[in-house]
């Protein structure tokens, strides 16, 4: 089955509006079972408009097209329909009277520009919008079959998930709804996971993906066979375990949330290169004050001491990016705070301020606990000042999984360098 979907407007078009609606469509396809076979971006401009509806009605079985439905000039939809079929515009006199309705509730008469809304290409079959006024329309044409739909988010998802895929049910075959496993890995490239993977010659019926959200990269595991996706799945997961953060549709920062409640553990944090990246991450998730006590940001050597208790002498003698001060903020953070957890970070992001000894990209971690403190100074190489500080955030966050789960703290990251580490047990 064909499906394609086209977006109008000249602000999706370069860039001044993010086409969300397109995204979330494909989504919501692809939970059905359904997958679209091409996108199309198109201007507001009425020849074009005409050329894309007359080229996929000749390919597709079902064109979805978003936008271009509302009162104004270059709101040309409608009208680019009803040319390529060769038919003209009629009134739809059930939306007119609706729209009529609708405004009188507000004690407002019905617009020349809004009642352009209730024109229609003749034999179109009226999509409702309960949210707005505009209606979409549905028609066939040459071997597709049409949807319009405005280009409101909320007009244009209730509209598809209430009326569209419901339609598209009814008159297209049913399709298996395959099932999507994804795997978020760290510390392991694009590249070198799709080695190690095609290697593993997966069943015929596994669609393998990979998706770059740096620093992570997800794997996914597509099928309609559930016996070969869960053998499939237990075979990535047995060649690439030591890179694996966790599995599922949800963030990191959820995946550890859900971990420290249930566990009932709490956390604190110091960090001085990362500047807060770490506690923002994790309060991004509703429910985080459940289990993350308090975040100091501690940038200067005089807050690293007097925000959690950071020694003179320490810094002195060692220097602020260290696993010696690294080690003292978390203890700090974590003694001050009465909580489980402590986890610091302090390095050198760039793109100045490094030396012979200490490049860009040294940073020192650590993860105090109750039993102990486990600090280590890492060099994460190449990356700018915001991919340093990002890759730091996920190897701090990693501490606290691996610490979570009994795991050795002491993970390997790729091209990241480990030079120095060291444990202190209590």
């Amino acid at each position: 089955m064909r499906i394609e979907f086209i977006s109008t407007g000249d602000e999706v078009l370069s860039g001044q509006i993010v086409d969300t609606n397109a995204a979330w469509i494909s989504q919501q396809f692809f939970d059905q079972g359904r997958t679209f076979t091409r996108r199309h971006t198109v201007a507001d401009d009425l020849a074009s408009l005409i050329d894309i509806i007359t080229e996929t009605s000749h390919r597709a079985d079902v064109v979805i097209m978003n936008g271009g439905l509302g009162p104004t000039s270059d709101d040309l939809s409608a009208e680019a329909a009803a040319k390529a079929m060769g038919v003209p515009l009629t009134l739809s006199q059930a939306w007119y009277d609706h729209l009529v309705a609708k405004y009188a509730k507000s004690n407002r008469s019905l617009s020349v520009s809004n009642e352009k809304q209730a024109w229609l290409p003749q034999g179109s079959e009226v999509v409702d919008n309960p949210v707005g006024t505009a209606c979409g329309f549905s028609f066939k044409f040459n071997r597709a079959r049409f949807y319009f739909t405005p280009g409101v988010p909320s007009e244009f998802k209730h509209m598809v998930a209430e009326q569209i895929l419901p339609d598209i049910q009814q008159r297209f075959a049913t399709v298996s709804v395959p099932t999507l496993i994804k795997i978020k890995t760290f510390g392991i490239s694009e590249s070198v996971l799709n080695e190690q993977l095609q290697a593993l010659n997966l069943p015929d019926s596994i669609t393998l993906g990979f998706r770059v959200d740096f620093p992570m990269v997800e794997i996914k595991l597509l099928s309609t066979n559930s016996a070969d996706l869960q053998q499939a799945r237990a075979r990535v997961v047995a060649e690439i375990a030591d890179f694996i953060l966790f599995e599922g549709d949800f963030s990191f920062a959820e995946y550890l949330q859900k971990m420290m409640l249930d566990k009932g553990k709490t956390l604190s944090l110091a960090e001085s290169c990362t500047g807060g990246m770490i506690a923002s991450e994790l309060i991004a998730v509703a429910g985080s004050s459940g289990y993350l006590d308090s975040s100091h940001v501690t940038y200067s050597n005089e807050s690293k001491s007097r925000l959690v208790n950071v020694k003179q002498t320490t810094l002195a003698n060692h220097g602020a990016v260290s696993i010696e001060v690294a080690a003292e903020m978390a203890e700090g953070a974590m003694l001050n705070a009465g909580v489980d957890f402590g986890i610091a970070v302090s390095g050198i992001a760039g793109p100045g301020g490094g030396s012979d000894e200490k490049p860009v990209g040294t940073v020192a971690f650590a993860l105090s606990s109750k039993t102990g403190t486990y600090s280590q100074l890492l060099f994460i190489p190449r990356w700018s000042r915001q991919g340093i500080r990002t890759v730091a955030l996920y190897i701090a966050l990693d501490m606290l999984r691996r610490a979570l789960l009994g795991l050795d703290l002491a993970a390997e990251f790729g091209s990241v360098e480990r030079r120095d580490e060291r444990v202190e047990e209590k």
